[in-house]
């Protein structure tokens, strides 16, 4: 049964065609380094079996759920859950019958490349997802999520995945990680830090967030001091949980470097409820730099992902919440938004900051120069809308030629979709061979050196950058 064509995303030219081949065929059973994503902790932790098919692959999803949503198809009636809990669908095969009668739309996405690869792979079904065939595949995949080796921590082993990093919120007692630890799994999944509801006035219960941070920490956030402790404080138990980097999802990249003074009374203004734009951007730029100074201090890997207009639309925010595909990229600046930060702790050889966007454009003129020349900075992969073919062979052409290789972190997969981790390291191995091999052609690199430089891609760089 062939389940993948076997030069998909390569050349179609003989010679780099049977470069990538040879180039793939010697990392593409590499291990998995997962270092940023967003899976739910207490799979693993209570390795229970998946519900159904539906709550697996499309619930959760929203890459899945944003496209048919474009086309009419209502949230209610695929089961993503409203925050009032007012009803929507529950019935697992009813969402999955809706979901196959509109999988054409799918057509030349990466969401189709990942879905057909967690079908053929995970789940070995080869017939094209239909209306037609929606029934037998959903009792195909029902069935088997039964089994004991389809249950989350059987399916982290099946799938080669060395270290996983989860996403908590500042706030998150980390009980599940707890529990993993407890339990003697010898499965590597490591917390990351992510303060973004403590240090953004515009997140919603923000002042009660500051109250929460005091109370977990003992620490009193209604003072600057206090307020910056509480993080430190934070941050070390999170890296007691294996917590190797943290992550700010700002609006933008602006950063400040105010003075001590200055910053404690801009401090004083936000925590008294300032409804000045100026002084709330100004705070959260701020915060960026204090986050750069602490990961000097505490050897977390500083992960910046900005230029999302979050939750575009304020009626799906308010019934549904956060995460609900209406992020939209922005423009974003860099090079001036940066330089506060920069001139902090720019030059800092044993701080990595990862910077990641969603405005292409800034690659050649602005990222790349950057990460070539601050020792600080890395470039983070490809990311969220660029997460395709094209996203990662653009990514490469604009970054390498002023960056090169290794002042980028390899590949990160940055999902929820547990299962389509495999769909999507592999869509970028294939990708990363498809660009060496061409380099190789063209007498840019030697052969040794293109393998040497596929294993760094697939995994090397990922666990170095992430100290993993």
């Amino acid at each position: 049964m062939a389940l993948t064509n076997a030069d998909l995303l390569f050349p179609a030219e003989a010679r780099p065609l049977s470069i990538a081949r040879d180039l793939y065929a010697s990392i593409k059973d590499l291990p998995i380094i997962s270092p940023h994503g967003h899976t739910d902790p207490r799979w693993y932790a209570l390795n229970e079996p998946f519900p159904d098919p539906a709550q697996l692959l499309i619930v959760p999803d929203h890459y899945i759920f944003r496209m048919l949503f474009s086309q009419g198809v209502r949230l209610e009636a695929l089961g993503v859950p409203t925050l009032d809990g007012a009803p929507v669908e529950t019935d697992g095969r009813a969402i999955w019958r809706l979901f196959a009668e509109h999988y054409h739309l799918f057509r030349g996405t990466p969401t189709r490349l990942w879905f057909d690869h967690v079908l053929a792979h995970l789940f070995s079904i080869a017939e094209p997802l239909s209306a037609a065939t929606a029934d037998r595949h959903y009792d195909t995949i029902a069935t088997v999520l039964q089994w004991e080796n389809y249950r989350p921590r059987a399916l982290f082993e099946r799938f080669n995945i060395e270290v996983i990093a989860t996403t908590e919120g500042a706030l998150d007692d980390l009980k599940w990680h707890q529990m993993i630890r407890d339990s003697g799994w010898e499965g590597r999944v490591v917390t990351a830090y992510r303060p973004d509801a403590v240090v953004d006035p515009d997140f919603e219960g923000f002042s009660v967030n500051l109250d929460r941070l005091g109370e977990v920490t003992g620490c009193d956030t209604g003072t600057w001091a206090g307020y910056l402790d509480a993080h430190r404080q934070r941050r070390a138990l999170f890296k007691s949980f294996g917590a190797t980097s943290s992550d700010h999802g700002h609006p933008t990249a602006d950063t400040a470097n105010l003075s001590d003074a200055a910053a404690q009374e801009l401090f004083n203004r936000i925590r008294a409820g300032s409804q000045d734009e100026r002084e709330r951007k100004l705070f959260r730029a701020q915060m960026l730099t204090e986050m750069a100074k602490m990961s000097r201090d505490d050897g977390l890997v500083m992960q910046i992902h900005p230029g999302s207009w979050r939750n575009h639309p304020p009626g799906i925010f308010q019934k549904f919440g956060r995460d609900k595909g209406f992020d939209i990229p922005t423009r974003t600046d860099y090079v001036a938004a940066l330089k506060p930060l920069l001139d902090c702790v720019g030059l800092e050889r044993d701080l990595t900051v990862i910077l990641f966007t969603l405005d292409e454009s800034s690659y050649p003129r602005e990222l790349a120069p950057l990460a070539g020349v601050y020792p600080a900075l890395k470039l983070g992969p490809a990311w969220w809308f660029h997460d395709s073919p094209e996203g990662m062979r653009r990514f490469r052409e604009m970054t390498t030629e002023t960056a090169g290789f290794y002042n980028t972190v390899g590949f990160n997969d940055d999902t929820r979709a547990f299962p389509s981790i495999p769909a999507r390291h592999d869509v970028a191995r294939r990708v990363d061979c498809a660009f060496l091999a061409r380099l190789v052609a063209e007498h840019r690199l030697r052969e040794d050196e293109a393998h040497e430089l596929a294993k760094e891609l697939a995994y090397t760089l990922a666990k170095t950058a992430y100290r993993l």
